[in-house]
């Protein structure tokens, strides 16, 4: 899966996004550019799932790699599913030196979430839960979170430019 000539954004609302870990699974899986395939990293904790899909934007650079995004989709989205969704906020967690951005994003092609455009939309129970995964999996990969915060849409666009 050659991804070098996939543009991070079809149109000015929306990018490309690859999914690589679905909703509600212990699997940790990352992408390996070398051999265009998925790979499995490790399998979380009994009590750790990914609360919605992630995967990545192609063609960016988050800092520590491409920038994360997740999904809330109705329905778990198969592992390396390319998508197009519209990104209505951030999560940025910050630990010493390095700022993790994760976009949150609503699928485009799900006609039923037309109308969620912002963060705020979004149930503050779900940010969290977001939030503590995100924070879990920090702490097990060594790191340790010092503050986090939530962005609305307008801090994305830049984010794409990388």
């Amino acid at each position: 899966m050659d991804l070098s000539r996939l543009p991070p954004s079809p149109s000015s609302d929306l990018v490309n996004l690859l999914v690589v870990n679905p909703a509600g699974s212990r699997h940790l899986y990352e992408f390996c550019p070398e051999a265009g395939l998925l790979m499995l990293k490790r399998v979380l904790d009994s009590s750790i799932r990914h609360p919605f899909d992630h995967g990545f934007v192609p063609g960016t650079n988050g800092g520590h790699g491409p920038l994360a995004a997740m999904v809330i989709a109705t329905e778990s989205l198969l592992p390396g599913c390319l998508i197009q969704a519209r990104p209505i906020g951030l999560l940025e967690l910050h630990e010493q030196n390095l700022c993790i951005s994760t976009l949150l994003c609503i699928p485009n092609a799900d006609p039923r979430q037309d109308a969620i455009r912002s963060i705020r939309q979004i149930a503050p129970a779900q940010l969290e839960e977001i939030a503590e995964f995100f924070r879990t999996i920090r702490n097990l990969e060594g790191g340790s979170v010092l503050r986090q915060g939530w962005r609305d849409a307008d801090a994305v666009p830049p984010l794409l430019q990388s």
